[in-house]
C-alpha cells in the first residue's frame, strides 16, 4: 500500500491518499476540506480514486467528503452509524469553529467492527474505536503494518473527549483493546501531527502507557 498525507484546513488535519500499486486504484481518507491540494495529489500520483473513507464525523475530517464525492463520482464509506448525529450537524460544527458551512452526507456504507474495505487489491480491516466520537473507526492494512487512526491516538497524546458525545473511558478502552493488539511494529497515521508507532505510544505515551 502506498500513502500520501495531505494536511487540510487550518487545523492541519492529516487527509490521506492511499492506493494499490498493482491497480493504481485509490481512496481518500478524511477529506476535511481544502479539496484542491487533494485533487493535486491524486493527479501527481496518477491514481484513480474509487471511494472516500471516513474515520469519524467531525467537520475537519468529513467536511469535504460530500463535495469531493460529487466531483469524483464515488461513494463514501464510514464511519460507524453511531456518528450519524454528528454528520447531521456537520455544517453547524464547522460554523461553530468559525469555518465556512460544509455539506452533510449519507454514506453508501456504514462500517462496524470486523468489516473490511477494499481499495484495488488492498483489503483494510475496520476497527470500531469509540471515545473521541461514538462512531469513530480505524483502518488497518495488515500487510503494510500501517493504521489510519484518526483522532484516537497521537504521538504523545490521545483524542480529546471534551466534545459532545465523547467518552474518555471508551477512548482508553479502544486504545488498549483495539490498537495495542495490532502490534508494537505498527506505524499509525494520526488525525493531526506526526506519525508514530504502537510500540512507542504503548511504552511512552503519558495518557495510556503501561
Amino acid at each position: 500500500m502506498k500513502l500520501a498525507i495531505i494536511p487540510v484546513t487550518a487545523l492541519q488535519q492529516n487527509c490521506s491518499l492511499i492506493w494499490c500499486e498493482e491497480t493504481a486504484r485509490a481512496a481518500v481518507i478524511d477529506p476535511g476540506d481544502d479539496l484542491e491540494p487533494i485533487r493535486q495529489a491524486i493527479a501527481e500520483h496518477q491514481v484513480e480514486v474509487e471511494k472516500i473513507l471516513i474515520t469519524h464525523a467531525h467537520f475537519d475530517h468529513a467536511g469535504g467528503a460530500q463535495a469531493l464525492a460529487q466531483q469524483l463520482d464515488v461513494d463514501i464509506e464510514g464511519p460507524h452509524i453511531a456518528d450519524q448525529p454528528l454528520i447531521e450537524r456537520l455544517s453547524a460544527q464547522a460554523e461553530g469553529w468559525g469555518f465556512a458551512p460544509v455539506e452533510s452526507f449519507t454514506p453508501a456504507r456504514w462500517l462496524q467492527q470486523g468489516d473490511e474495505v477494499s481499495v484495488g487489491n488492498l483489503r483494510l480491516q475496520v476497527l470500531h474505536c469509540p471515545g473521541h466520537t461514538p462512531g469513530h473507526i480505524v483502518f488497518f492494512h495488515e500487510p503494510s503494518r500501517l493504521a489510519m487512526v484518526g483522532d484516537v491516538l497521537f504521538r504523545g497524546s490521545i483524542g480529546r473527549t471534551d466534545f459532545p458525545l465523547s467518552n474518555h473511558q471508551d477512548l482508553l478502552d479502544s486504545i488498549r483493546q483495539r490498537l495495542w493488539p495490532l502490534g508494537d511494529d505498527v506505524t499509525f497515521v494520526p488525525g493531526h501531527g506526526p506519525l508514530s508507532t504502537i510500540g512507542a505510544e504503548r511504552q511512552g505515551n503519558p495518557f495510556v502507557a503501561g
